[in-house]
């Protein structure tokens, strides 16, 4: 989830000092910590920074230490040239939870934050107890392919605001879209600062697009919730499924909206991941 540069609920979150590591291969990664407690870490998908998840954050901060990251690329973290890939981004991550300390953590990705999730337990099994993958895919098929094509593309011709509407299209269910519609038009109109360089977000993009995670899902031993959208457009229900099937004993649990059904059911969404990563 979370293609955007900001979209809805892109909001600084307040109290979160972002603090910087400088990992293995250079790149400067930016993290925040909220709350206290087991140590959770947040990661989020394409083209969104740590803000986009304060709504959850709200809620989780009263039982988990959340550590948020920027992934490579967005939000106040680098944005180095070349190929990006989600083990990389992956070993950014555990290079931070090394940092903070307080593992194993459980760990929550959405949409390229779940493959980059998924890279994790595997490459660094001892850092990751209890996973919650949202919106997410082991390998691409050939809708999700085209989408994220399109929109790597389209990245490049369209406006902010019609690339917002783009994105706002494919994200949210149809029923949430009408009911809130006002409020979706009315955010294409503000004006997008800090917004990531064309580079960055099609190098994200290429990230999701080689993201292959089938031959190390079978070898995971934690317990895995997998959230998918009915409605969801950009990763359809088959990929939840095919995670479900590749990743021994992993339970899934489906909500009637679209790419951000964690949003279009929030507090549902936040009390399941809580009771989970419990």
């Amino acid at each position: 989830m979370a293609l955007w540069e900001p979209l809805s609920f892109a909001i600084s979150l307040p109290g979160t000092a972002m603090r910087d590591l400088v990992v293995s291969d250079g790149t400067r990664i930016a993290w925040g910590e909220r709350g206290a407690g087991k140590t959770l870490l947040l990661i989020m998908g394409l083209g969104a920074d740590h803000t986009v998840w304060e709504k959850h954050v709200a809620a989780l901060q009263r039982s988990f230490r959340c550590i948020l990251i920027d992934n490579r690329g967005v939000g106040s973290s680098d944005s180095p040239e070349g190929h990006y890939d989600t083990a990389r981004m992956a070993d950014d991550a555990a290079e931070v939870l090394r940092s903070v300390g307080g593992g194993p953590a459980g760990v929550i990705g959405i949409s390229m934050g779940g493959a980059i999730a998924q890279q994790l337990a595997a490459r660094h099994p001892e850092l990751v107890d209890r996973m919650v993958l949202t919106a997410s895919w082991a390998s691409m098929n050939a809708v999700s392919e085209d989408l994220f094509a399109e929109l790597r593309d389209l990245r490049y011709v369209l406006s902010p605001a019609q690339f917002q509407r783009r994105l706002q299209l494919l994200i949210w269910s149809p029923p949430t879209y009408q009911q809130r519609a006002a409020e979706l038009r009315a955010e294409r109109d503000v004006p997008v600062e800090g917004a990531m360089t064309s580079h960055a977000f099609a190098a994200q993009v290429g990230a999701c697009l080689s993201h292959d995670a089938r031959d190390l899902l079978p070898s995971l031993a934690l317990p895995v919730l997998i959230t998918c959208g009915r409605l969801d457009v950009f990763t359809p229900i088959a990929a939840a499924m095919e995670l479900a099937a590749l990743i021994p004993g992993a339970t899934v649990e489906q909500f009637h909206g679209g790419h951000a059904h964690h949003w279009e059911d929030l507090d549902r969404y936040n009390q399941l991941c809580e009771e989970f990563l419990r």
